[in-house]
């Protein structure tokens, strides 16, 4: 382990990952551990509980617009959700299980700070934990810990692919197969979160400008760049397949109801029907 990932001698990296993950999961539970309940918003009983249904027993051929169109987006990320109403978890019980999933976010973001500040002492440990701290203490973020949205879920592949994008900086010095395998990773990762929610795409083609700092002559990092990009698409694919497949098959739109317009010329030529 080099120095960069050790907070000092004897000291290593992955005893302050495990001490900010602990204490980000208490923090997480703690609202509803400390008020017996979790929040059930308006788009929880409009379509939260329902999308969870639909992942886990599609209802193409038993519904239309039960819950308005926002059924169609890709539901499986609100499968916890749905089985833990069902089971008939608490408020306790749901809040401190979904609490679980969103640490997921915490190790990259605690990678990011790390690159930011990358010292040794505990001076800096305790600077990379503060920093931790606030990109979870705004209002958009804290507000998601009470209710069962799937934003931040859908955020956490995003976030691990800009962190292994920012070690690429060629004065890491790693060698030529870690520097494709991080690309390969952090493109699958952003073809990923894509596909748990449309909206991250716009941020995600952002990475390339990350991935081009990976060392190396200009035609490699610009074959890294189209070699991340073709990860991220085969993420995609593999990821949103499923589910476009049954968008597809019964309205003629993997995406839909968006871009309907734009598969009006396939749906003639194929002859579509639903």
């Amino acid at each position: 382990m080099s120095e960069a990932v050790r907070l000092n001698p004897g000291v290593p990296a992955a005893l302050e990952l495990g001490v900010i993950l602990l204490l980000s999961w208490l923090a997480f539970a703690a609202a509803p551990f400390l008020t017996g309940e979790y929040g059930l918003s308006w788009d929880t009983l409009n379509h939260h509980i329902y999308l969870g249904w639909t992942a886990d027993a599609p209802r193409f051929d038993l519904d239309v617009l039960a819950a308005s169109y926002q059924v169609y987006q890709f539901p499986y990320l609100y499968w916890p959700v749905y089985k833990l109403a069902i089971a008939g978890a608490s408020g306790t019980q749901a809040g401190v299980v979904l609490a679980g999933l969103h640490v997921l976010a915490v190790p990259p973001v605690w990678m990011v700070a790390r690159e930011c500040l990358p010292g040794r002492g505990w001076f800096d440990a305790g600077m990379r934990a503060l920093a931790v701290a606030l990109a979870f203490m705004t209002g958009v973020v804290i507000s998601l810990f009470g209710q069962p949205a799937n934003d931040l879920l859908a955020a956490v592949p995003l976030l691990w692919a800009l962190a292994l994008a920012l070690t690429l900086f060629p004065e890491r010095g790693f060698t030529q197969r870690r520097v494709v395998t991080l690309v390969l990773a952090s493109g699958a990762l952003a073809g990923v979160s894509v596909a748990f929610k449309l909206s991250n795409g716009p941020l995600v083609v952002l990475l390339p400008l990350l991935w081009l700092m990976a060392p190396g002559s200009w035609p490699r990092r610009l074959t890294l760049v189209v070699a991340g990009g073709l990860a991220a698409l085969i993420a995609f694919g593999l990821t949103y397949g499923y589910w476009g497949w049954q968008l597809w098959t019964h309205f003629g739109n993997p995406f839909f109801p968006f871009f309907d317009a734009w598969f009006d010329p396939l749906r003639a030529t194929l002859g579509w029907k639903p």
